[in-house]
């Protein structure tokens, strides 16, 4: 299962103490509800130790600790893999500065985390605004220094508060669960055991001639990032749903397309099929910022990737 962010929002308002240990308590049990489906894989991002969380304003976790039947969900939580800060869960040597969220206009650390990691976000029910599966962020980037500004777009992330939320999700943290096991890379050591293992381990991803030397001559820090991406862009489009989701795959991790001077100046590739394309759009993959430039092609359910290495141009 994807890991699960804290919304430091959702713990910063003022509220009656019952309500916020009511709504404490069913967070939990959500929580739980999807460690009991993924129990190795469950683990809860948040921006301080647990121990340490503030609920609300004048509000400590330990008010909810000694509240009545909330004993048992405590030492649960306790037991659970944990990370603290939000930032710790970021690949090393990544930072993200370049890029920020705002739900309603207020800054969202943890939101924006969950999104950039392919995470699920998880709230405090004490505003009507958190009531739901999925939440609405605006993402911010800033550009390179030849375009400038910045480039604003609305995501979706998945989300819960409740453990009716998390019921929405089930199908997809089976499915996690399942791809881990079934798509363990951890015996892969250097770029050519990767190379020679990818028609196995992808199916639904194609190289560009180039692209071979590129994975045979990858640094050895960079091959658990880059077989971990590519794992999940296959999964992604073996979950698409072409009738629902008409942009394409929730590829798992964050992807933009390149800015106008650059993808004029530096994506445009053969494709397999012998046309000029532009392979503008891409992700990260780190340590060093590495980039891996695709084109997805809804007809044929295929990836087509024209680069891994680092940024074009550099």
């Amino acid at each position: 299962m994807p890991q699960l962010f804290l919304n430091e929002k959702s713990c910063e308002t003022t509220a009656d103490p019952d309500r916020v240990n009511q709504a404490m308590t069913e967070l939990v049990r959500a929580i739980v509800a999807v460690a009991k489906v993924d129990r190795p894989g469950t683990v809860l991002v948040a921006r301080e130790p647990v121990n340490a969380l503030r609920l609300a304003k004048d509000h400590p976790i330990a008010k909810w600790v000694g509240s009545p039947g909330a004993k048992e969900l405590w030492q649960r939580l306790l037991l659970m893999q944990t990370k603290y800060p939000h930032e710790d869960a970021y690949p090393d040597g990544e930072t993200f500065s370049d890029i920020a969220y705002s739900h309603e206009g207020v800054s969202v650390t943890g939101l924006g985390a969950a999104h950039l990691m392919g995470g699920a976000g998880v709230s405090l029910l004490l505003q009507p605004c958190w009531d739901a599966d999925r939440i609405i962020l605006e993402r911010e980037e800033l550009l390179d220094e030849e375009d400038g500004g910045s480039a604003i777009t609305d995501v979706e992330v998945p989300h819960a508060a409740t453990r009716e939320h998390v019921d929405t999700h089930l199908p997809w943290i089976r499915e996690e669960t399942q791809a881990a096991l079934r798509d363990n890379l951890s015996g892969i050591r250097t770029g050519a055991e990767l190379w020679e293992q990818c028609p196995e381990l992808f199916p639904h991803l194609r190289f560009l001639p180039h692209v071979e030397a590129q994975m045979r001559e990858l640094k050895q820090y960079w091959v658990h990032a880059v077989r971990k991406r590519l794992a999940e862009m296959d999964r992604a489009v073996l979950l698409w749903d072409a009738g629902k989701e008409l942009d394409g795959p929730q590829w798992g991790s964050a992807v933009t397309p390149e800015h106008a001077t650059r993808k004029r100046d530096y994506c445009t590739f053969t494709d397999l099929d012998g046309t000029e394309q532009y392979f503008d759009t891409h992700l990260r993959f780190t340590p060093g910022a590495g980039r891996l430039h695709f084109r997805f092609l809804k007809d044929t359910r295929r990836v087509h990737i024209a680069h891994i290495g680092r940024k074009l141009g550099e």
